[in-house]
């Protein structure tokens, strides 16, 4: 993922000629290559309780607009079993993660999907260069199609109502394009989210605070509320074809069944996310951006958020975008404002990983003022918390802020140990031995330069 964006990994967006509503996709991250294996035990995600209420809300907000805030006019899914096919040639590290997301999808969402060889499969992989998928969708890292199996054909049909999500009555045939020369996370990453927008909402909103389903990015894998979602866009009692009205009625009974303890849970009522801040927002992580221009964005939202009165993950998003522009000008300035994003998100329970990313600035700035102690007690519970959500950058990183403490503090052969472990995720993380160096060597020194974060 792109460093100058650290924990917000990725924003989503669109491109010319078709409607920026129409293409689902990541922004180009433009890493090293890599082929390492998956190295986490089977998936184990943390499960959060959810409010009934929440959910309802959220469900038919993701299900009847595109992330541009466009309606759509009725629901839509695949009817009857889910097949995928893998072309080939994949990323070497692909096959197993696909087989790892099919199972979490069969025993947490109960959909019936499997593997197929058949090119008439409802969902198909295909994996192709990141100069292909530039000149096909400028700035896009990865993104997802209907009515089309190949790159090739989507170029052909991409001007047509049949790649235009907005025009769809049921889903059909899906093609997911992603790198075969990014790193294995990368590569993860974008198959999580792109698979679970070609199954179901097409939509991201910044207020759910546990999601894929968000342009923060923050996780990156299927969480225990993306499952609830996948399978309430599965239940037998929808359809495709129902208006926003008809799943609205439904949904009381579906979730009473699904989700029974949702019902005594008390909802968060976090407000509408309005344009102006994700606006802003976007463009304080964009890379691309004068940094003066990024720090203004992100100070007005910052504004923009304390004017709503928001005390959730939003606001800490805020100032933590904050710090990140600063930083290079102000340091001291810059650490107020990661103190200030932490205290945010430690209020708030479902923001965990949140913290984690935040995490690794604070203990770096430890480490810079020869506080080792107050380091190692940041990183230890957030390398937990890395491993539980399979962040293998974010983990391989607060690895090695551990060994620096360690080291720092005398305990040379711990901390020789920690930093070998690191290495373990870091290729499957950074996608390279010499990218771990490059980190390591950075924390090693840790001058004024901060790290990214992972």
């Amino acid at each position: 993922m792109n460093r100058c964006l650290s924990f917000v990994l990725l924003l989503l967006c669109g491109c010319m000629p078709m409607p920026q509503d129409e293409i689902v996709s990541r922004t180009d991250t433009r890493w090293q290559t890599g082929l390492f294996q998956n190295p986490f035990p089977a998936s184990n995600v943390p499960i959060l309780l959810n409010s009934n209420v929440d959910l309802a809300r959220d469900f038919l907000d993701l299900s009847f607009s595109l992330e541009s805030g466009r309606a759509l006019p009725m629901f839509t899914r695949f009817e009857g079993p889910i097949s995928v096919r893998l072309s080939e040639p994949a990323a070497e590290s692909l096959p197993a993660d696909l087989n790892r997301l099919i199972d979490r999808l069969s025993r947490e969402a109960g959909l019936e999907i499997f593997l197929t060889k058949s090119k008439t499969a409802n969902i198909t992989i295909q994996s192709v260069s990141r100069a292909q998928l530039r000149k096909a969708l400028p700035n896009a890292a990865c993104f997802v199609v209907p009515n089309v199996s190949s790159l090739s054909e989507f170029k052909l049909r991409r001007n047509s109502k049949a790649t235009s999500w907005s025009h769809q009555t049921k889903r059909l045939k899906v093609a997911i394009f992603l790198p075969s020369d990014a790193t294995p996370q990368e590569v993860r990453d974008c198959l999580h989210e792109e698979f679970a927008q070609a199954l179901g909402p097409l939509n991201d909103l910044y207020r759910l605070p546990n999601s894929v389903f968000n342009d923060d990015n923050v996780h990156t894998v299927l969480t225990s509320f993306d499952m609830l979602i996948l399978k309430i866009t599965y239940a037998p009692s929808l359809k495709s074809g129902m208006s926003r009205t008809q799943v609205q009625a439904r949904l009381p009974a579906i979730l009473k069944k699904i989700n029974p303890r949702g019902t005594a849970i008390r909802p968060s009522y976090f407000k509408t996310t309005p344009r102006d801040w994700i606006n802003l927002i976007q463009t304080s992580f964009s890379p691309d951006i004068s940094l003066n221009r990024r720090s203004k964005a992100a100070r007005q939202s910052v504004s923009i958020a304390q004017t709503n009165g928001w005390q959730d993950h939003r606001l800490g998003l805020s100032f933590f975008s904050l710090a990140l522009t600063t930083q290079s000008q102000d340091i001291k300035l810059a650490r107020s404002y990661f103190e200030a994003a932490m205290e945010i998100f430690q209020r708030n329970p479902e923001s965990r990983l949140h913290r984690a990313y935040v995490a690794s600035h604070l203990a770096s700035y430890a480490l810079m003022d020869n506080h080792p102690q107050n380091a190692l007690d940041m990183v230890v519970p957030n390398i937990v918390i890395a491993r539980a959500h399979e962040n293998a950058t974010l983990l391989a990183t607060l690895l090695l802020l551990k060994a620096k403490a360690l080291e720092n503090l005398g305990r040379r052969d711990e901390a020789r140990s920690v930093r070998l472990d690191s290495l373990r995720w870091a290729g499957y993380g950074f996608g390279s031995e010499q990218a771990w160096k490059m980190k390591q060597r950075n924390i090693s020194e840790l001058s004024a330069r901060l790290l990214d974060g992972g």
